[in-house]
């Protein structure tokens, strides 16, 4: 799994003149050394170039908007920082001028009930709801701490912290995203219907490769081929593939080894694969391992060309920094109501498996020949923390939409085949009215994480209706 990359944010630290200065410095110097420990880098005006390195006047928030665009491409996110009640004008045109589309955090200090002389005295818990007011009419999007007034070195600002880091990596790892469409969807799945258009709406474009192409690639490549024999050596060394045919492998590799290429060619981030059933018929093995894989990577492959799905998958896997899974809502578990079993045949990726080994598909052998289905990845799924989400088109009414949630991978018994878990959902019964009622596919994108509050709170920034099950408290 790649390593999460490093966090900068834009600090805009508020002053106001007439509260105690002293207050301004400290602040600043506080949220500097938070980030510094958190990993992260502070892009924030030094002392020299305003007033304790604050943004009041409106000279100020321009050296704010300059120094933050010197640094755009690096900004992941802003942080407003409020040590005293902070002059609402010179934040908010800070960030105006500054041109950045980022999500904003604000973070006010609190006042000690002890101790609230004209010296040390913040007002901090009223300037923050000016300084949101303001970005509300300046069309600033922004995201609130867990408590009103919370200090940068307390354990509730370090857990928002992570918590605004995810919603940041998230926001930006979509940004101009290109996902792969490798083949045409499958007729039997109206399911996984999408529109491409909606999706360019929001900056997402989706590049689509024919079938016929990928095996005409594979078809030019010698069995000898260095890239075709690293992906053989890789494949071997991902998974256990006693009993499994050396042709059948060398058509994997070169499978995979052909889509990394033309991944790269296109600058496609993500893809999505057709599978059911033209891939066993026409190639001769399924392609689950290669795409297990690539989500293993953080480079998220959905089956039955499932692009929404793939897009769900990436955006917790750029929260988490873990591998996503998608997966479908497929079966009760027993009578418990709160209990499901979730299930695909499967390209799970190995971080989601106890053991895992490869196999072929007991679904589709039935169909083309067992000789044909090589290539699952087949276990059990670990117990641990799950998040899910699903977001999709409605061509309807031409938005995004999904829901997500948190809950539970259990160690709960399991006789069955391909790559299957428990899961635990609070309210279950009530999610699964509510994704039937909306209409929303079978399939769903699983992490072994808590990111759902962070997928949610992203979705705001990205102009997404997001519903959270069962419900926040904002």
């Amino acid at each position: 799994m790649a390593a999460q990359r490093k966090m900068t944010f834009g600090i805009v630290v508020g002053n106001r003149g007439f509260f105690p200065g002293h207050l301004a410095k400290t602040g600043r110097d506080e949220i500097i050394a938070v980030l510094e420990a958190a990993g992260a880098q502070p892009i924030v005006l030094s002392p020299e170039e305003s007033r304790h390195g604050a943004v009041e006047t409106y000279a100020e928030s321009l050296r704010c908007a300059e120094l933050f665009k010197k640094h755009a491409e690096e900004i992941d996110g802003i942080i407003v920082t409020l040590p005293n009640f902070g002059e609402e004008r010179g934040i908010v045109d800070a960030i105006r001028l500054s041109g950045l589309k980022v999500p904003v955090l604000v973070q006010a200090t609190p006042d000690r009930s002890d101790n609230m002389t004209i010296a040390v005295r913040r007002d901090s818990f009223c300037g923050k709801m000016s300084a949101c007011n303001n970005m509300m009419q300046y069309g600033i999007g922004y995201s609130l701490t867990t408590l009103h007034t919370e200090a940068v070195t307390s354990p509730e600002f370090k857990a928002d912290l992570e918590w605004f880091s995810q919603v940041c990596r998230i926001v930006k790892g979509l940004k101009n995203l290109k996902i792969g469409s490798i083949g045409a969807r499958p007729a039997a799945f109206n399911t996984v219907r999408y529109s491409e258009r909606i999706l360019e709406t929001a900056g997402i474009s989706v590049e689509p490769i024919d079938l016929s192409e990928i095996f005409g690639r594979i078809n030019r490549m010698k069995d000898n081929d260095d890239a075709a024999q690293a992906k053989l050596a890789a494949i071997k060394k991902y998974v256990t593939t006693t009993g499994i045919p050396d042709a059948a492998l060398l058509k994997m590799a070169k499978l995979g080894a052909v889509v990394d290429a033309w991944m790269k060619q296109t600058n496609c981030t993500i893809s999505a694969v057709q599978c059911w059933t033209s891939m066993e018929e026409f190639f001769g093995v399924v392609p689950c391992t290669v795409m297990s894989m690539m989500s293993n990577e953080l480079i998220p492959s959905a089956c039955e060309v499932d692009v929404p799905g793939t897009l769900s998958m990436y955006m917790m896997a750029l929260a988490s920094g873990t591998p996503s899974a998608l997966l479908d809502w497929n079966n009760n578990y027993g009578s418990d109501p709160n209990k499901c079993v979730c299930f695909h045949c499967s390209n799970l990726p190995k971080h989601f498996f106890k053991e895992v080994r490869m196999d072929f598909q007991q679904i589709i052998a039935g169909t083309v020949g067992k000789e044909n289905t090589y290539g699952t990845c087949e276990g059990v799924i670990k117990p641990g923390a799950m998040s899910y989400a699903r977001f999709s088109t409605d061509d309807r009414r031409g938005v995004i939409r999904g829901y997500t949630g948190a809950g539970r991978f259990t160690d709960d018994p399991l006789e069955t085949f391909g790559g299957a878990g428990v899961a635990e959902i609070p309210q279950l019964q009530k999610l699964l009215k509510y994704i039937c009622r909306e209409g929303f596919e079978h399939h769903v994108a699983a992490n072994f994480s808590d990111v759902s509050k962070s997928v949610h709170e992203a979705a705001r920034y990205l102009g997404w209706e997001s519903h959270y099950h069962p419900a926040l408290e904002d």
